[in-house]
């Protein structure tokens, strides 16, 4: 791959799963169709928030990890972990870099990222989340990455049932909020040499519990994983094997950083050119 990506958003949806492909999402459709889109992708077990996005920023899984819903809202992740976020192999790499996060559910920030990172952080509801990360863009166009997490999807899946009509209107609703951060990602002419990454940290409605999640079934652990931008091929199609894992392996190459030997993650053969 050329590198010609000089910086990487990680734009996430808590709770979607595959759901996507059943509502409306012009937004993320129109930026991942042009680029590389799965929906077969496979989270890690258990199919839970902290477990998942854990695993995305640290490329293994939850056994090695070790973080939960409860250790993320209440300690910090510990700086001696063998298995450093992608954010941390950046701010090691690059000790002045902008690094930012804008988490509608604060555990992610305080407690999944690790404090050394030196984080733009913000936690704020949906609609006003967008915003304030369009603006950073627009002010900071020389971050090297920024992550979002919306979280209202998850919500909506316990509490209308996921994959039924609250939960789908609440995807294209956030697919709205992704369309607000994609055209600040643009009019600061920043698509042309980005990676910018969509995915969710896991399904819902699995093992007979339409309104919950965290098991092994199928529609708990399959989600969707998009990207799009330099060395990416219209229209690529992913293997299903791909891993929630793999994202971490994705950012420290599309960036140049060496990922550690301890991640389990790996940049799937059919993605850069």
């Amino acid at each position: 791959m050329s590198r010609t990506i000089n910086r990487v958003f990680v734009l996430g949806i808590d709770g979607a799963g595959q759901f996507i492909r059943n509502t409306d999402t012009p937004n993320i459709l129109k930026l991942l169709e042009a680029g590389a889109l799965t929906y077969e992708a496979q989270t890690v077990f258990p199919s839970i928030s902290a477990e998942c996005w854990g695993a995305m920023f640290h490329g293994v899984d939850p056994e090695k990890h070790e973080l939960t819903n409860e250790k993320a809202a209440t300690l910090p992740y510990p700086e001696n972990s063998p298995y450093p976020s992608f954010l941390k192999l950046a701010r090691q790499a690059w000790p002045d870099c902008k690094l930012a996060a804008f988490s509608e559910w604060s555990p992610i920030n305080d407690g999944i990222i690790e404090q050394s990172c030196g984080l733009h952080a913000v936690s704020l509801p949906s609609p006003d989340l967008a915003e304030a990360a369009a603006d950073y863009i627009r002010a900071n166009p020389d971050v090297k990455i920024l992550y979002m997490q919306f979280d209202q999807v998850d919500a909506a899946g316990h509490k209308h049932g996921y994959g039924n009509e609250g939960h789908l209107q609440s995807i294209t609703d956030c697919d709205g909020y992704i369309g607000t951060v994609l055209a600040a990602i643009e009019d600061a002419g920043l698509m042309k040499d980005s990676l910018v990454i969509i995915t969710t940290d896991h399904g819902g409605g699995g093992d007979g519990k339409p309104k919950s999640h965290g098991s092994a079934d199928p529609l708990d652990m399959t989600i969707f994983w998009g990207c799009y931008g330099p060395g990416i091929k219209p229209g690529t199609k992913l293997a299903a094997d791909l891993s929630i894992k793999d994202t971490a392996a994705v950012v420290a190459y599309a960036l140049g950083l060496s990922a550690p030997q301890t991640w389990e993650g790996k940049v799937p053969g059919d993605l850069f050119n």
